[in-house]
């Protein structure tokens, strides 16, 4: 039986405004987030790509046949002169950066002095690389956001409003739950890096919280590997944060669930005191082709309603942070929610998960074993 609409539904916000005057888009990194999600964003949102540059020069040419304009740079250098040329004519890029972690460093310290860019997620592979990032953007005034899209998703813009609005009162639970299977081989820069579960997958939802409920005091933790992926770090997570006050927030992540849809979970439940909210997260369950995203809303009586959605969280999510960033720059919009300095604290959170990952379990008395 379908749900009954909600009340709200139709007020709830599930966008971000496009920017009046959009600014063209280098892309540095054209692989297939960019295919999947960028190009169909940006392409809702009228925003147009000068180009693409990617160190695999086929690739590069591929994804701007898919994006159908745009030049194809054969190196970085061009990419940047074809920048400044247009700059010079008062129609500055933003340049949209979409590759591993550990490349990021290196190409924002060869960005011009005063450009912008929108940095994928993760903003480098630990904490320490983060606000070296940071420092160099600060330094060379250049004015950075990190892709944490999950933020600007249909679905999770609503549930904000709906938390904003009181609905459910005052938060009490926060689970994600995630029993699948992904594809990790999709993305060969993973197999053989340290730390890949939370730093890539996880980090969506540390951040998602940071933005809900504000940051956490603190986190415990266990991740391990899956022996059906010897060359892949983390691949299972368990995460409890504390705090804010009277807040509880579960991630559970399980990536090696290779027993098809029937019981396999992408969701997000948050409860209250005066309510409940239940997401779906469509995409991860059979990646990329996924599933529709849903957001469903109880109140105190314990009748559940739907909020039909607009979009799912690929490709929909990804307008948002470009058309943050793009908005502040025209000087229609505040500070993105993503801004470098705010992806730093999301950074934090995943360090400290790591490192609480690290902690061994409590021994059971008699047995002279920890976990």
């Amino acid at each position: 039986m379908k749900l009954p609409v909600h009340p709200l539904a139709g007020e709830l916000s599930q966008s971000v405004p496009a920017p009046s005057d959009p600014r063209p888009i280098i892309a540095l990194g054209a692989g297939n987030i960019v295919r999947e999600a960028h190009i169909p964003a940006y392409r809702a949102t009228g925003i147009p790509y000068a180009g693409f540059f990617d160190i695999d020069s086929a690739r590069a040419r591929a994804t701007r046949d898919i994006a159908g304009e745009g030049e194809v740079f054969v190196d970085l250098a061009a990419a940047i002169g074809t920048a400044q040329t247009l700059g010079a004519l008062g129609d500055r890029v933003v340049f949209d950066i979409a590759v591993p972690a550990e490349q990021i460093l290196s190409l924002v310290s060869a960005l011009p002095v005063g450009s912008a860019a929108l940095i994928q997620k993760p903003l480098g592979r630990n904490l320490a690389e983060a606000e070296e990032i940071a420092a160099v953007c600060e330094a060379r005034s250049i004015v950075a956001s990190v892709n944490f899209q999950l933020r600007s998703a249909p679905a999770m813009l609503a549930l904000h409003d709906a938390i904003s609005r009181g609905l459910l009162g005052t938060p009490t639970e926060c689970e994600f739950r995630v029993n699948l299977f992904t594809p990790w081989g999709r993305w060969a820069f993973l197999e053989g890096i340290p730390r890949m579960e939370i730093l890539y997958h996880s980090i969506h939802y540390l951040d998602l919280v940071r933005h809900l409920f504000g940051d956490p005091t603190a986190i415990r933790g266990v991740s391990h590997r899956d022996s059906s992926l010897p060359n892949h770090a983390d691949t299972r997570t368990t995460l409890i944060c504390d705090g804010p006050p009277g807040l509880r927030t579960l991630v559970h992540t399980n990536h090696a669930h290779d027993f098809g849809r029937r019981h396999g979970a992408s969701e997000l439940r948050v409860e209250g005191t005066d309510g409940a909210a239940v997401v779906r997260m469509g995409v991860n369950l059979d990646y990329p082709r996924g599933a529709a995203d849903s957001l469903e809303i109880s109140e105190r009586e314990g009748d559940w309603h739907r909020v039909p959605l607009r979009g799912n969280w690929f490709p929909a999510a990804f307008e948002g942070p470009m058309a943050l960033l793009q908005r502040f720059l025209a000087g229609e919009g505040e500070e993105p929610w993503t801004q470098i300095t705010d992806a730093v604290r999301t950074m934090a959170l995943v360090e400290a998960a790591y490192s609480a990952c690290t902690t061994p379990g409590t021994p059971i008395p008699g047995t002279g074993q920890a976990r």
